[in-house]
């Protein structure tokens, strides 16, 4: 389906948050999906990715992470000084703001008109991937999709010592679904394995795959993209989030 995008402003903290909307065109509701990006904010790939779900009948509403050391609009690039960049973005806020970013976009999905109450999702990639399953312990979220979540495994979050994310998988209400990179050196095989086993009192409600490619497979960009891994990764990630709400 045909999609529309646009940006709004949210206040947390005292700080604004530029959100990015894209959505399918017309009045009808959709479930609304929280997605957040990797360290380099709302780049490209991240704004492609978004529009790829949007066109599959979904709200989709991601912020600018690092809202609070960023100014409005800042987009880093996907180079050594990008990542460092970024990374030092990432130790510069708290696990706690992070959650009341999480809070404030929830909140506007709720409320929006385009949004089926209810049907709240979460989305998102790399450091995303870790806070799309903060979001996860949300109970207003029922389906999240979590590729490559770094730090999960071994508690690395912003600028807090452990995030206590892993300890809390096991509490989720809603349905997750986490891929992975089989040669992902910042999320290896060990750490794999703590996730899988965090995520195992969740029974059928949980799923974790493993797909032939490096960290960040998915980002449609630079040299570490896989096509086929992404379009597998992509297909089994709509119909997982079509199969929650339905």
């Amino acid at each position: 389906m045909q999609i529309t995008t646009r940006e709004l402003e949210l206040t947390v903290d005292g700080h604004p948050m530029r959100v990015r909307i894209a959505e399918p065109r017309g009045s009808a509701r959709f479930p609304g999906i929280l997605l957040d990006s990797e360290i380099f904010q709302l780049t490209g790939p991240i704004r492609r990715s978004m529009e790829r779900l949007a066109g599959h009948g979904f709200v989709v509403a991601a912020p600018e992470i690092f809202h609070r050391v960023e100014p409005p609009g800042a987009v880093i690039a996907y180079d050594d000084a990008g990542r460092e960049r970024g990374l030092a973005d990432a130790r510069r806020t708290s696990v706690a703001e992070y959650d009341r970013d999480r809070d404030a976009v929830l909140d506007w999905l709720e409320r929006d008109a385009r949004v089926v109450p209810g049907a709240l999702g979460a989305m998102g990639f790399c450091i995303g991937g870790h806070l799309a399953l903060r979001a996860a312990l949300d109970p207003r979220v029922r389906a999240t999709v979590a590729c490559y979540p770094t730090g999960v495994h071994d508690g690395k979050l912003g600028s807090d010592a452990d995030a206590g994310t892993l300890a809390r998988l096991s509490t989720l209400r809603g349905r997750v679904l986490v891929v992975f990179g089989a040669q992902d050196p910042h999320v290896p095989l060990a750490g794999r394995d703590v996730v899988r086993a965090a995520l195992a009192p969740l029974g059928e409600r949980a799923l974790v795959r493993e797909y032939d490619g490096e960290h960040a497979y998915m980002r449609d960009e630079g040299p570490r993209y896989d096509p086929a891994a992404s379009d597998v990764t992509w297909a089994e990630a709509i119909e997982f989030f079509h199969r929650s709400f339905a």
